[in-house]
C-alpha cells in the first residue's frame, strides 16, 4: 500500500519541480519512501507542521491544498462571511503555500484576505477578527530549523483553532484525496473573480494602533535616548517592529545586517528561535561593537522575542521568558497603578509551566493571576471568557516561559512586536530614572525570593519517536516517582484528569517537592520531544542553580 501511494504520486503531475526528482531519487530505498508516506502529517489545533519534501508526511502543495479543502469544508458549514484571512512568514514556499490556500479556499466559493507580502502571526489574528472571518492561515513553522514549514489555522476569534473544530477539519482532511481530491482554481484567477483581495492599509493601520493604544506610559520614549541593536533573524519582523518602535519615538535602532531581511534558509542560526544562544550570536556581537542598551530578536513569525540585557560592567546578559514575563507584568502593574489606568479586578494569565514568581508578583499588586495549560490559545481563551462576559478590558498581560507575551484582547496570540514596543518603553523608562533592567530584575528577585526556572527537551526523532514517547508517559503515570534527587514528591498532578485539575485535559504531568520545587513533564505537540521543566528557589543563584542539576539529572535515566 506505501509503495502503490509512492507509484501514484510518481506518475501525477506533481506541478513543483521540486518534487519528482525528489521522488525518483529514492526510488530503491524503502525506508525513504516509508518515511514519506507510511503516515500523513496529522491536522490538530496548531495546524500542521512538518519537513518539506515529497509525499503524505511532508509539507508539500498538495499536503497544503489537501488541508484547505478540510478547513474549507468547515467553513462552508459555519455562515457568517464566509472569509478566511491568510498570511506567510519568510520560510521556504510559503508564499506559495499561501497562495495555493487561497486557490482552493475560492474554488470553494469563500472569500480570501491575503495580505500583499509576508506578516506575523500576531498580523494574521488581527486581520482574521478585523474582518469578521470564519477562520485564519498562518504559513510558518514559526521557530523550527529551515527544512520544515507548517500551518497554523485559527478560529473566528482570531486564536488558535479550538479542539473540536480542528477535530471536524481533519475529520474533513481524510475524506479528501490528496492528489485529487481539493478544488482549485490559481491565485490570478480568484483575484479576477473578486474573491481573493489584499488586506487593506485601513487594516495594517489599526494593527499599529491598537498596539501603540497600550503604552504605559505614552511618549517617554521620545527622550530617553535608548539605543537598541534589534534582528528579525531573517523573518517577519522587520517592518511591524521597527514601525512601531519609531511611532514611539525610538529611532536608535541597528538591524543585524545579516539577520536583516527575510530569508527561509536561516543561514545565520540553524535554529532561528530567540531562546537559543546561537541564534542572538550577531546580534549580540554588534551590541557590543555600537555599545546598545538593549538587543532585541523576534522568531521568524514574529510571535516571540528574545532580549539580551547591557550590565553595569558592560556585558550582555540573556533574560529568560519566564524572567521577562515577570519584568513585564511588574512594570505594567506599576507603570498602569501610576497613571491611574489599571482596570477594576485586573487579570493577568500564564501557563502552568511558568514561574510561581509571576504569582508572588501578580498578588503584591492585587491582580488576579489565572493559570492555564500550555499553548497561547489558552490564553487567548481566558480572553474570550472575559469578553463575553463583557470584562475583557479586566485583562492586561499574558505570558508563557517560551518567550511569548500579550498585552491587551486585540489579538489572541502571542505578539512580539507588542512585546518589544513594552519591553523597549520599560529599558527606556529604566533609564530615565536611573535605573535599568538588571537593576529591577536583581530588586523582585531580593523582594520575593531567588527563583530559578529552566527547560530541558529529550528527542526522540524518526517514526518510533512518538510510540516511545507516549510509551515513557505511560510509564510515568503506573509507577509515579517517589522521589526526584533524594527529594520526596508531595503531590502529583496528572493534567489527563479534568476534575483533579480543574483544566482540560492534557498530557502533562507535575511533580511537587516536599522542598518546594517542581518538575513538569510534557511531551511537545509540535515536535519530537518531550520537556522537562524545572521550579527551584534559592538563597542565591548558586543554590537554586545547584538544586536544577540535581533533580535534571535524576530525571535522565528516566526519560532517555
Amino acid at each position: 500500500m506505501i509503495r502503490a501511494e509512492y507509484e501514484r504520486w510518481l506518475a501525477h503531475d506533481l506541478e513543483d519541480p521540486d518534487l519528482l526528482p525528489e521522488l525518483l531519487k529514492i526510488r530503491d530505498n524503502e525506508d525513504e519512501i516509508k518515511d514519506r508516506f507510511a503516515v500523513s502529517l496529522k491536522f490538530g489545533t496548531a495546524g500542521l507542521r512538518g519537513t518539506l519534501g515529497a509525499g503524505t508526511n511532508r509539507m508539500n502543495i498538495w499536503v497544503v491544498r489537501q488541508a484547505t479543502q478540510g478547513l474549507a469544508n468547515w467553513v462552508l458549514t459555519q455562515g457568517g462571511t464566509q472569509t478566511v484571512a491568510i498570511t506567510y512568514d519568510s520560510r521556504l514556499k510559503s508564499d506559495v503555500f499561501s497562495k495555493e490556500a487561497a486557490g482552493v479556499l475560492a474554488a470553494n466559493g469563500i472569500n480570501v484576505r491575503i495580505y500583499d507580502t509576508l506578516m506575523p502571526v500576531p498580523a494574521l489574528s488581527f486581520a482574521t477578527r478585523y474582518y469578521q472571518c470564519n477562520a485564519g492561515i498562518m504559513v510558518t513553522a514559526s521557530h523550527n530549523p529551515a527544512k520544515y514549514n507548517g500551518y497554523k489555522a485559527y478560529g473566528p476569534d482570531g486564536c488558535q483553532m479550538t479542539d473540536d473544530a480542528a477535530a471536524i477539519v481533519y475529520s474533513e482532511i481524510q475524506k479528501t484525496d490528496v492528489l485529487t481530491g481539493a478544488k482549485r482554481i490559481s491565485f490570478a484567477e480568484g483575484v479576477e473573480k473578486g474573491l481573493i483581495r489584499f488586506v487593506g492599509d485601513d487594516c495594517k493601520k489599526a494593527f499599529y494602533e491598537a498596539i501603540e493604544a497600550r503604552q504605559v506610559r505614552p511618549g517617554l520614549a521620545r527622550t530617553s535616548g535608548l539605543k537598541l541593536v534589534y534582528s528579525p533573524l531573517n523573518g517577519t519582523g522587520l517592518v511591524p517592529v521597527t514601525h512601531v518602535l519609531h511611532d514611539m519615538g525610538i529611532t536608535d535602532i541597528t538591524i543585524v545586517p545579516e539577520q536583516e531581511y527575510p530569508n527561509g534558509y536561516f543561514t545565520t542560526c540553524p535554529y532561528p528561535n530567540p531562546e537559543i544562544f546561537e541564534a542572538l550570536k550577531y546580534g549580540l556581537a554588534l551590541a557590543k561593537e555600537v555599545d546598545a542598551d538593549l538587543m532585541l530578536a523576534t522568531d521568524p513569525d514574529a510571535d516571540r522575542v528574545g532580549i539580551a540585557m547591557r550590565c553595569p560592567d558592560g556585558s550582555y546578559e540573556l533574560v529568560s521568558g519566564n524572567e521577562m514575563g515577570v519584568l513585564l507584568l511588574d512594570y505594567i502593574c506599576a507603570g498602569r497603578i501610576e497613571k491611574g489606568t489599571m482596570p477594576k479586578n485586573p487579570v493577568a494569565v500564564m501557563s502552568i509551566v511558568s514561574t510561581p514568581l509571576a504569582d508572588a508578583v501578580a498578588a503584591h499588586y492585587g491582580v488576579e493571576l489565572r493559570h492555564v495549560l500550555t499553548g497561547f490559545k489558552w490564553i487567548g481563551d481566558q480572553i474570550a471568557r472575559l469578553e463575553a462576559a463583557g470584562e475583557v478590558d479586566r485583562f492586561i498581560f499574558g505570558f508563557e516561559e517560551s518567550y511569548g507575551y500579550l498585552a491587551g484582547p486585540y489579538v489572541r496570540d502571542k505578539d512580539a512586536v507588542i512585546a518589544s514596543m513594552l519591553i523597549c518603553e520599560m529599558a527606556a523608562y529604566y533609564r530615565s530614572i536611573g535605573s535599568s533592567i538588571k537593576q529591577r530584575l536583581e530588586e523582585i528577585y531580593a523582594q520575593y525570593g531567588r527563583y530559578l526556572n529552566k527547560v530541558d527537551s529529550f528527542e526522540f526523532p524518526g517514526l518510533s519517536g512518538m510510540d516511545k514517547m507516549a510509551g515513557i508517559m505511560k510509564g510515568l503515570r503506573e509507577n509515579a516517582p517517589k522521589e526526584f534527587a533524594g527529594i520526596a514528591v508531595k503531590e502529583v498532578m496528572d493534567c489527563n484528569d479534568p476534575d483533579a485539575t480543574g483544566l482540560p485535559k492534557a498530557n502533562v504531568l507535575i511533580y511537587r517537592l516536599e522542598d518546594g520545587s517542581t518538575v513538569i513533564v510534557r511531551p511537545s505537540g509540535t515536535e519530537p520531544k518531550i520537556k522537562t521543566y524545572f521550579t527551584t528557589k534559592g538563597n542565591d543563584l548558586a543554590e537554586a542553580q545547584a538544586k536544577k542539576d540535581q533533580l535534571a539529572d535524576a530525571c535522565k535515566p528516566i526519560l532517555s
